[in-house]
């Protein structure tokens, strides 16, 4: 890294140092008030991709009820931010009452001496699921996509590993995968954001999801067939500003013949009950479906009604 990264990388890590000292309602409150009106009523930031996602995927809903659900993103969006910048200072104590996992012990019985896939979604708070090294024995690997600035790359890197989460390349987890199942030494939860928008030239099936054709990236599914993995889901609920509470669930017991998109087709009925839950949790303001299908595109239209195919 470069001295100029470095000081930027210094710069950024002590700013939210001091910034995650202050007390929650400062936090939750004053600061998440002054960063929506920043961003939502001044900014307006990508309120048109907002707006386009929201109306497409729920068409059934009215104006109202659409622009009700855009404020709720945008301050919950704001706690996100808050929810990042706490990352370097929030100690151990504090992150295991603000992100809970409900069945972990349950999750550990099944999964002892086993590697197996936590897939998961830009949904609720996600970076405070780097956590879940505190409840368990398995190295825990959260695959990651390296930023081009490389102080913002180290900033995260930084803050996803503070309580013992490796931060993985995702060009290298397969790798890592190996390596566990070669030492045996302890087994690998591998953490798995599956929701983004893969590249045009990675997508080779279409699913219904939220009332429209939708790629996903197969990374998910590839590791799971290949290395005969078990995947959970990570259902994600918030109990209020900044504390949460997610629950594993099944979609792939790593052993069972499973049809191609199978198990993607899973994951994504999964996310869309989560999302229809609480919409509001989910990032809309990424550009999800910048993407349009062929003409003679497959499309698995089930995927919207059988979470538990």
């Amino acid at each position: 890294m470069r001295l100029w990264h470095k000081i930027q990388y210094g710069l950024l890590v002590g700013f939210c140092k001091a910034i995650g000292m202050l007390p929650y309602r400062v936090l939750y409150y004053g600061m998440v008030d002054v960063i929506y009106f920043f961003i939502y009523t001044l900014g307006r930031y990508r309120t048109s991709v907002v707006r386009d996602n929201l109306r497409r995927s729920f068409p059934d809903r009215s104006p109202e009820e659409l622009k009700t659900v855009e404020r709720k993103f945008y301050k919950h969006l704001s706690e996100i931010f808050v929810d990042t910048v706490t990352m370097c200072s929030i100690s151990r104590k504090e992150i295991e009452q603000r992100f809970r996992f409900v069945n972990f012990r349950e999750q550990e019985q099944r999964m002892e001496g086993k590697t197996w896939i936590c897939a998961m979604a830009h949904y609720g708070s996600w970076e405070y699921t780097t956590n879940y090294k505190l409840f368990t024995d398995h190295d825990v690997a959260a695959v990651y996509r390296p930023l081009h600035n490389k102080a913002f790359d180290q900033f995260y890197h930084y803050a996803r590993s503070r309580f013992g989460t490796r931060p993985v390349p995702m060009n290298d987890i397969a790798k890592e995968i190996i390596r566990a199942e070669k030492e045996r030494k302890k087994p690998l939860a591998v953490a798995l954001i599956a929701d983004q928008t893969p590249p045009f030239h990675e997508i080779h099936h279409w699913f219904r999801f939220l009332n429209q054709p939708t790629p996903f990236f197969m990374g998910t599914e590839k590791l799971a067939r290949k290395f005969r993995l078990p995947v959970y889901f990570l259902h994600i609920r918030k109990i209020k500003r900044g504390y949460y509470q997610a629950e594993f669930i099944e979609i792939y017991n790593g052993t069972d013949s499973v049809e191609p998109y199978e198990i993607t087709n899973r994951y994504a009925a999964r996310l869309e009950e989560m999302i229809r839950e609480s919409p509001e949790l989910w990032l809309w303001s990424h550009k999800r479906w910048k993407h349009k299908p062929p003409a003679n595109a497959g499309l698995d239209k089930s995927c919207s009604s059988k979470p538990n195919a």
